[in-house]
This record gives C-alpha cells, sequence and structure tokens, in this order.
C-alpha cells in the first residue's frame, strides 16, 4: 500500500488561496506527472495511492478537488468518491483507464463532476480542473434565483426545493442555475457543454447524465418530468410553468483527441 504523500512542503500560512488537490492513482508515473502539473499550475497538491490512503489524507487535510483514478486495486474509485461525498461536498474530477460509455457514465453517476480518460494530455486534465475550481468559487453580489418552488443562491452555492436543501454536485448546481437564468429557452447538448461545462468539446452524454441525475431531484415524478423538459431534435428546456414533457433520450458525442498523452 502506498503511503500517503504531499507533492511538496509548503510554510504555515503558504498555501493561503491556492486550491489543494488530492491525486489519487495507484500507478506512480501517473501520479507524478499529474501532481508535477498541477504544481506548476499554481495548486498545492496532495498524492495517495489507494482508497484508504486517500480517505486517510482527505481527513487530514480536506481537499478543494479530488483527481480520482477509477480502477484502484481494493476499494474502486467509484467507492471512494462514495465516501468521500459521504463526508463533505467536494468535487471530483474522474480518470478512467477505459474510454468505454459505461465506465464514463458509472462515473457520473456516482456524481464525479468530470472525467479524462486515459491515456490524456496533462495539460488537458490541468484545465479541466482549473475549470471545475472556478465553478466551485463563490459568486458575490449575485443574487437567488427562483422559479416553480426551486431557489439557487451561486454566492452560498446552495439550492432548495420547497424550502428543502438539495445535495447537489457542483455541474448539478450550476446546470439548474443555468435553467433558471434562462427559463423557456431551449438549448442543445452543445450549447449547455459549452455553457455549463465552459468546454467547445466532449462527449454529449455527460449532459444527458447529468440532465437524467437533476430530474431526480427536482421533478416530483422524474419519468414524466415538468420543469426540465425534452425538446425532440434540440435538447432541454426548463419551463417554470411546469406543463410537463416527455422523458429524456440519450445522446453521445466524440471526444477530441490529445497529443502527449499519460497513462498508455
Amino acid at each position: 500500500m502506498e503511503q500517503q504523500q504531499s507533492s511538496e512542503q509548503v510554510p504555515a500560512g503558504g498555501d493561503a488561496g491556492r486550491a489543494r488537490v488530492l491525486v489519487v492513482d495507484d500507478d506512480p508515473t501517473v501520479a507524478e506527472v499529474v501532481a508535477g502539473y498541477l504544481t506548476r499550475a499554481g495548486h498545492l497538491v496532495d498524492r495517495a495511492g489507494d482508497g484508504p490512503a486517500a480517505l486517510a489524507r482527505a481527513a487530514e487535510h480536506w481537499p478543494d478537488l479530488v483527481v480520482l483514478d477509477l480502477m484502484l486495486p481494493g476499494m474502486d474509485g467509484l467507492e471512494v468518491c462514495r465516501r468521500l461525498r459521504s463526508r463533505g461536498p467536494v468535487p471530483v474530477v474522474m480518470l478512467t483507464a477505459r474510454g468505454d460509455e459505461d465506465d464514463r457514465i458509472l462515473g457520473l453517476e456516482v456524481g464525479a463532476d468530470d472525467y479524462v480518460t486515459k491515456p490524456f494530455s496533462p495539460r488537458e486534465l490541468v484545465l479541466r480542473v482549473g475549470s471545475v475550481l472556478r465553478r466551485t468559487r463563490p459568486a458575490p453580489g449575485v443574487r437567488p434565483l427562483d422559479a416553480a418552488g426551486l431557489t439557487v443562491d451561486p454566492a452560498a452555492r446552495r439550492a432548495t426545493r420547497d424550502g428543502t436543501e438539495l445535495a447537489l454536485t457542483l455541474r448539478e448546481f450550476d446546470l439548474l442555475a443555468f435553467f433558471l437564468r434562462h427559463p423557456g429557452r431551449a438549448f442543445s447538448r452543445e450549447d449547455l457543454m459549452r455553457e455549463v461545462w465552459g468546454w467547445d468539446f466532449g462527449d454529449l452524454s455527460t449532459v444527458t447524465v447529468h440532465v437524467r441525475r437533476l430530474r431526480n431531484k427536482v421533478e416530483d415524478d422524474p419519468a414524466r418530468p415538468r420543469l426540465i423538459q425534452t425538446v425532440w431534435g434540440v435538447g432541454y428546456r426548463f419551463d417554470a410553468g411546469g406543463a410537463g414533457g416527455a422523458g429524456d433520450a440519450g445522446d453521445d458525442g466524440d471526444a477530441a483527441g490529445a497529443t502527449d498523452r499519460v497513462g498508455e
């Protein structure tokens, strides 16, 4: 079992304003490369080689984000993600050595906020980590959004339904906030990938999965959604009046390739 470790020692007070990223991967080469790129990007990086070490490291220093390998020995990345989320909210970028759609969707289903498929470009991973971290920062001065019994407070990163707080992942929160900002407008999956994820390319099944997960939390009957409606041939529309709509349909997209990949 690999001992928990940090990629660098920082003097007391020296990490003020820096995001702490926990990299969990049983391949020391991959972990070292990822940690190096993230450190050069200005993050404070901790490392762990398996699930128990990751949980112990997180308990010692709670991370701002976790880069988590799906295929860990013993306790896999899905279980690590579940256990971390049971302790508190934390963004997770999942790494998977397989490109199967089922693996990617499974990671998203347990609440991963983003994923990168091995082999991957470390520069792309750093960009994705930065994008996720920016979305976790409070947005001061932004007024709460209200519609159809839903309230989203972007500054507090808090969402409620009929006064009951919703347990949303980072991307689910951003997706709901985007819908509430643009009621009555139809958006394609490509639109949502660009506006919510901040990417001009990506697997569009990511959007489909997050819409399905969000419907499970905000709809009375997710199988017959009244708020987040499918617009056939287009994408989705938020209907604050809740007139009712059809169920979701699957969709796929091709992720753009990248050079200088890690994990081959």
